[in-house]
């Protein structure tokens, strides 16, 4: 089970690229329901997502650096890439997954926190980097993201690193 809550980023915190980090590249052999395939680093997965925002099912399978290859070939819309961060939520226990696009995306930074209980999730309070809560709009999932025909429709708030 997966229960997350997405926020698109105000400002970059303090450090964070001192934190741990990984180097994504994804794509997307069907959106409903949805299966992805992941490249992390030098990792790769399968991965099934029921319907929902806050709350919905997932479940991953390993994958060869062959396989993924050749279903990369297969996959739908634009493949998605992105850095991604591991930073500790200061007080929470939590851990925020920072995302800063690169490629068709390039500036778009979006920013999950992943919890046990849907009660967590209710009860987040989020730090002051964190932007407009987008969980409950769909609009920045990365399957939808990645089927979007024209980027550029999808608002991506000004880049603070520039």
């Amino acid at each position: 089970m997966e229960i997350e809550r997405k926020y698109l980023v105000n400002f970059l915190p303090e450090g964070y690229d001192a934190c741990p980090f990984h180097e994504i590249e994804q794509a997307y052999l069907c959106t409903e329901p949805v299966i992805r395939i992941r490249k992390e680093d030098e990792e790769y997965y399968l991965t099934y997502k029921s319907k929902g925002l806050l709350v919905r099912e997932e479940y991953n399978l390993e994958l060869t650096g062959k396989a993924y290859a050749h279903l990369l070939e297969k996959a739908d819309g634009m493949v998605l890439t992105k850095r991604r961060y591991r930073i500790p939520v200061e007080g929470t226990g939590f851990t925020a997954e920072l995302d800063i696009f690169s490629g068709a995306y390039q500036g778009l930074m979006l920013v999950e926190v992943e919890f046990e209980t849907k009660e967590e999730a209710d009860e987040f309070q989020a730090p002051a980097w964190f932007g407009t809560d987008v969980t409950f709009s769909g609009e920045y999932q990365n399957s939808r993201l990645a089927l979007q025909p024209d980027p550029k429709v999808i608002p991506v708030p000004p880049d603070p690193l520039r």
